[in-house]
């Protein structure tokens, strides 16, 4: 895992597998602030730390972790058409009015939940400044230009969910202009950073830039 550049970025802790290493529990005890989406929650609890709000319908926190963290921090939304992660990313971005924030646990585990949150990174679309966060990988979208930090000879996967999207990639060992990587078209994958930085360019939508770090670069090839 490579951390953000600032100790204080804002975090949100998702109900997704989240595996704690050294580095990932002290950026959530820097965080800035500290949040959860619902049975993220959890997660925290079991390494004692509280976060400043918990978000969502509030149905997988468990009790004693409702306990721990106290009433006062529930932020109860019980929308049903939103996932928990959705109204999270709402509350800190639209209430809040926070300018960034790294994610941990909105990926891994079941298919259809990953796939549905990288669907709400790409509507969000705001580079570095939402970030999905794992033990192997670190994952942002782009609209329009964006500049990347990268290793040479770093994994990078990039996808679109719409094939009308056209995206550029430059810094990278396969660059392409003006070209359609939809899931179901021809996706970027197992593309390969050719320097310390990345140029990502999407017209007409958002592209999802995934970075591999070296001990997940080879997860699941098939």
């Amino acid at each position: 895992m490579i951390l953000p550049m600032s100790d204080l970025r804002p975090v949100l802790v998702a109900n997704g597998p989240v595996q704690w290493t050294e580095e990932s529990a002290a950026l959530a005890a820097a965080a800035a602030p500290l949040l959860a989406a619902d049975g993220g929650a959890n997660h925290l609890g079991r390494i004692g730390l509280r976060p400043v709000a918990v978000i969502g319908d509030l149905d997988s926190i468990t009790p004693g972790i409702r306990a721990f963290i106290g009433e006062e921090r529930m932020v109860h939304r019980p929308d049903q058409d939103r996932t928990d992660l959705d109204k999270a990313l709402g509350y800190v971005f639209d209430e809040l009015g926070l300018e960034c924030l790294t994610v941990l646990g909105a990926t891994g585990g079941r298919l259809d939940h990953a796939v549905g949150n990288l669907g709400l990174l790409a509507r969000r679309a705001l580079g570095m400044k939402l970030d999905f966060l794992s033990a192997s990988s670190s994952i942002v979208a782009v609209r329009g230009q964006a500049v990347l930090d990268a290793v040479a000879g770093e994994t990078w996967s990039f996808f679109t969910f719409d094939p009308a999207v056209r995206v550029s990639l430059a810094g990278v060992r396969w660059p392409i202009a003006d070209t359609a990587v939809d899931l179901a078209g021809s996706p970027s994958i197992s593309n390969e950073a050719a320097s310390n930085r990345v140029t990502v360019r999407a017209e007409g939508g958002a592209v999802v830039a995934v970075r591999w770090f070296s001990d997940g670069a080879n997860e699941g090839n098939v």
